[in-house]
């Protein structure tokens, strides 16, 4: 698959968009501009991949919104050396997003096909996240804990608690937290024992799920 200069100028009425909607870091909106979606699209799909909207993808699960991924993106406030845990790579779009951003990306996908679809997706691609695991995201990943930033693509009933314990003091949990819609929320770890939480506003996202594989 090709990127063309139809796509590339897609995607720069896409960033316009997403700034007209709100979206002020321009290092995410730089990273959405360099980043083909439709790389991450199924072909029947193509014509609208740079479209704002969220689209069907293997597994029952679906390719984000570009601006919620660019809204998630936005507070986790990424820095280069970050240490970013995933919860959901899905089709690998807002992994590819993380890569942009830091190099030191670890995620983690429960459905199997799509995290055999996407593992290979993300090598054709030459994005290399350090590691990409087929596991149950709900408890992290305590084995490379702690992360600076903690980011979760789907809705989760409640906030997992074994997330909060794998942040650093100064990190950032993002995570959206509700049943059948979910309020975007972002903790940010203040000491040990204590977090600040925020809250901005509703989205919908798929069930985060909580049972073994």
């Amino acid at each position: 698959m090709k990127d063309t200069p139809k796509y590339q100028g897609l995607r720069k009425q896409l960033v316009e968009k997403l700034r007209s909607k709100g979206i002020t870091s321009n290092k995410v909106l730089k990273v959405i501009e360099n980043t083909p979606r439709h790389y991450f699209m199924d072909q029947g799909l193509l014509n609208y991949a740079y479209e704002d909207q969220a689209y069907p993808i293997d597994a029952d699960q679906t390719i984000s919104q570009p601006y919620t991924v660019a809204f998630q993106t936005q507070i986790l406030d990424v820095n280069i050396n970050d240490r970013i845990l995933e919860i959901g790579t899905g089709s690998g779009y807002q992994t590819a997003i993380l890569l942009g951003l830091s190099k030191n990306i670890f995620t983690i996908e429960r459905q199997h096909k799509l995290f055999k679809k996407t593992q290979r997706l993300l090598k054709d691609l030459n994005l290399r996240p350090k590691k990409i695991i087929f596991g149950d995201g709900y408890n992290g990943l305590p084995e490379n804990a702690p992360f600076e930033k903690i980011l979760v693509t789907a809705g989760a009933p409640e906030v997992p608690k074994e997330l909060l314990k794998q942040l650093k003091v100064g990190g950032k949990l993002v995570i959206p937290v509700g049943i059948n819609e979910q309020e975007m929320t972002c903790f940010t770890r203040t000491s040990i024992k204590t977090f600040n939480k925020e809250t901005f506003g509703k989205f919908k996202f798929v069930p985060l799920l909580n049972n073994k594989i």
